[in-house]
């Protein structure tokens, strides 16, 4: 394939915005070799500024899980564009996406709209703090919930040690009140909070990691966090900005029956706008302003085409019975077809997958955890992307990024996927 276009479009960003991009992902550090630029997208396909379809594996990230373009989303944008794009006032369809969000996800009351889900997952944690009274929280090696400050840690000398800034413009202080622990090890945890008895606000998990490939929890890791959680009065935080409305209709608490304090929202219930949301029962969100005393608040929050477009998408999943199960079939689909070309070449892999979210590791142990997920062989990745793009496929430029699955994709498109994985190991083995 071309990318002349791309490159020529790459190096003009490059000259006003650093590295080119506006989201580092983007910029093909973690593959090597030159952005590709979309020039439009329609169902499973991608279309880029040099005329290649592409068949897509990120979908914007995850909130394309009926496809690009989605009609009824396009439709509701627009019609809603035509009555005014933002007011900074209340309009009536907050509180239709907002009943409708209640009545599909379990054990919360009311939600708040943000813009993205680093600001639902901030403003998640300063709940919990307001609500404990409690400074200190837990987050896991390998979960990413945005580039707030509290999150950008990375690890410390020992288990009960605090983490440290692992960017530039983090403060030790702010550091200091961030425990990190190892993902799917309840142990760990309950080390941190022995260390740090009746200091702790919240744990903050992505309950099916995404951002070290797709990591799906042990079995009892959640009902355990659960357990600790209200043994020793911690709220408990989901963060659900890729899983939500994604996995099931009320997300990983409907899909593993576990029970959080917190939910944080993103993607799927933006229908492709930048939304986040965080939720949770009465007793915790009265807790906000205007009603209680913890502040939050957004200009462009619950931003009339955003509502429109995730009104329009979650509509379209709760009125839909089967979609995650052919989704979910899809995606076993795509794991088998897969791992049977994988297995031909004797090369050495791990493929997680949970419901319409998967990840190749090319790793000879299970991947379990951040640690694990680091030890599978980089630079085979990064000649898969480039040769799974070679033949028309587009995957997460990163082996740390789970592929989501559109319920778009056909499986004439599912065989072109598993042929060119073919193509290129027959080539590279």
């Amino acid at each position: 394939m071309i990318y002349k276009r791309s490159s020529a479009l790459f190096a003009q960003a490059e000259t006003v915005i650093p590295g080119g991009v506006n989201s580092p992902v983007r910029a093909f550090k973690a593959v090597g070799g030159t952005p590709i630029f979309v020039k439009e997208a329609k169902g499973a396909y991608l279309y880029d500024e040099d005329g290649n379809q592409l068949i897509d594996y990120i979908n914007s990230w995850g909130p394309m899980i009926l496809g690009h373009a989605y009609e009824p989303v396009v439709k509701a944008v627009i019609d809603k564009a035509k009555k005014g794009t933002s007011f900074g006032m209340p309009t009536e369809i907050e509180t239709q996406i907002a009943e409708l969000a209640v009545s599909m996800v379990p054990n919360i009351d009311k939600i708040r709209f943000v813009n993205s889900g680093t600001e639902a997952c901030m403003s998640a944690v300063r709940l919990a703090r307001g609500f404990t009274k409690k400074d200190k929280i837990i987050k896991f090696a390998g979960c990413y919930h945005g580039h707030s400050d509290s999150f950008l840690i990375q690890a410390g000398s020992g288990a009960v040690t605090f983490g440290t800034p692992n960017s530039p413009g983090v403060t030790a202080g702010t550091a200091k009140d961030t425990l990190l622990a190892r993902y799917n090890d309840l142990e760990n945890v309950e080390e941190l909070i022995a260390a740090n008895k009746n200091e702790i606000a919240c744990i903050i998990v992505e309950p099916v990691a995404g951002n070290m490939g797709c990591i799906p929890p042990k079995d009892n890791f959640l009902q355990g966090l659960r357990k600790l959680c209200d043994a020793n009065n911690i709220l408990l935080i989901f963060d659900e900005v890729m899983t939500g409305f994604r996995l099931a209709k009320g997300g990983v608490q409907e899909l593993y029956n576990v029970k959080a304090d917190i939910v944080c929202f993103g993607k799927v219930i933006g229908g492709g706008l930048p939304v986040g949301a965080f939720a949770a029962r009465n007793e915790i969100m009265n807790y906000l302003a205007p009603l209680g005393p913890v502040y939050q608040a957004g200009t462009l929050s619950g931003n009339p085409l955003a509502m429109a477009a995730g009104l329009a998408m979650l509509k379209a999943l709760n009125n839909d019975a089967d979609i995650y199960n052919r989704l979910a079939k899809k995606t076993e689909y795509l794991h088998k077809g897969i791992e049977q070309v994988l297995s031909k070449y004797n090369i050495s892999h791990t493929i997680n997958r949970v419901g319409s979210m998967i990840s190749v590791h090319f790793s000879k142990t299970e991947v379990v955890d951040f640690e694990t997920a680091a030890e599978a062989n980089n630079e085979v990745f990064k000649q898969f992307f480039h040769g799974m793009l070679k033949e028309g496929v587009y995957i997460a430029p990163s082996a740390f990024e789970t592929w989501f699955i559109t319920d778009a994709l056909s499986y004439a498109d599912l065989d072109k996927t598993i042929t060119a994985c073919d193509t290129f190991f027959a080539k590279h083995n």
